[in-house]
């Protein structure tokens, strides 16, 4: 996922960010459950991967 117009010696923070963003997506999935309970949880998870996925085809037709 590295540049390739980057100085070699840039440290590359991609895993470090998705590690941060599934932490951050924990614990935001059980706040949610405690206040509203599984169904919300359930209906956000469906729509974060429904997002994930249009990002996917977006940006994988654009490098076609």
């Amino acid at each position: 996922m590295r540049d390739p117009e980057l100085p070699a010696n840039m440290p590359d923070f991609f895993t470090a960010a998705i590690t941060f963003a599934g932490i951050n997506l924990m614990w935001i999935f059980f706040v949610v459950w405690v206040m509203y309970g599984m169904v919300p949880v359930m209906v956000l998870a469906v729509l974060i991967n429904h997002l994930i996925t249009r990002l996917d085809i977006r940006l994988n037709t654009r490098k076609a």
